[in-house]
């Protein structure tokens, strides 16, 4: 479209958010998201997406506000993000809510960023009209849980006992605290204490066993999708190992207090088309006859060579 060819998804946004003020305005553009999310529903959907939600304190910093409301931003981004992925049909989402590394920033905006995650997990779940309850979800914590404060693990495991259910269909993975490279740890330290143990044998370990032994655990698929805000490009240590292989990771500019309907679902759609196309280049490829008869060496097909001659030779 020519409007899409001048403005930018960040602009749209702003356009929209310019415009959430009226209420016709506000009628017409969730009938749009409604039309949007049927239209993605017919395609290929990523079946587990990874969220960098990178850019709160930028956010807070441009414009004007407290940390604690750029944080507070991101959580309602969050909220917006995930209600659109499981309406399309994601069934996994895993979020990095809090690094290990964050420990070096402020102990009040540490305290803060804990505090934050608790009560938004909360209100996930709080009763059985709870987003959690309506859309089945299960809140996985995942991350080095003897880092966490006495008060603040119990409410969590709290949520996760109450979210775990057998009606829950899809799954919210919260990194907190995560680091990669402490879940490869963390699964090399189990298999040797499984080993050590006897509850399996050396030749047993394989990456799928380390792969089971990881904080997601056994049931987590790989991942599909990996998305990082506020333009950063890089990982910073977060989901190394799942996203080695058949995973597309997206670095969009966007400041994750920004990222709203439109920027999600516009990476949905582009995830959606490329791998619509990766599907037909095989299902051609499977559809080409293999020859199944030994090749035939076309030396032997030639004539006998000729006598052997020398130049030198007399002739008798």
């Amino acid at each position: 479209m020519v409007v899409s060819t001048i403005l930018s998804v960040a602009s749209l946004q702003g356009i929209i958010n310019t415009l959430q003020a009226f209420p016709l305005f506000v009628y017409l553009f969730s009938f749009i998201k409604d039309l949007v999310v049927a239209v993605l529903k017919t395609g290929p959907i990523p079946r587990h997406v990874a969220l960098i939600m990178d850019g709160n304190r930028t956010y807070a910093k441009r414009n004007q506000l407290a940390l604690k409301d750029g944080h507070s931003a991101g959580a309602e981004s969050l909220l917006l993000v995930l209600d659109v992925c499981y309406r399309v049909g994601v069934l996994y989402i895993t979020i990095y809510a809090f690094s290990i590394e964050n420990f070096n920033r402020s102990l009040e905006e540490v305290d803060t960023l804990f505090g934050l995650l608790r009560d938004r997990l909360k209100l996930l779940c709080e009763n059985d009209d709870s987003y959690a309850s309506v859309n089945k979800v299960r809140i996985k914590v995942i991350g080095n849980r003897d880092m966490i404060p006495h008060d603040i693990l119990k409410d969590l495991e709290t949520i996760e006992d109450k979210t775990n259910t057998p009606m829950v269909n899809k799954v919210l993975y919260v990194g907190f605290p995560y680091t990669s490279r402490d879940d490869i740890t963390h699964s090399i330290r189990t298999t040797v204490d499984q080993l050590n143990l006897g509850e399996i044998r050396r030749d047993q370990i394989d990456l799928e066993m380390l792969q089971k032994n990881m904080y997601m655990g056994a049931d987590a698929p790989q991942l599909d999708l990996l998305v990082r805000t506020s333009g950063h490009t890089r990982l910073s240590d977060f989901m190394l190992w799942q996203c080695n292989a058949n995973c597309t990771i997206e670095f969009v500019k966007t400041l994750w207090p920004d990222f709203k309907f439109l920027s999600i679902a516009s990476l949905l759609f582009k995830w959606s088309y490329y791998k619509t196309l990766q599907l037909q280049v095989e299902s051609a490829a499977a559809e080409v006859p293999h020859n199944t008869h030994e090749p035939t060496d076309i030396f032997n097909q030639l004539p006998p060579p000729p006598p052997f001659a020398s130049v030198t030779q007399r002739q008798l």
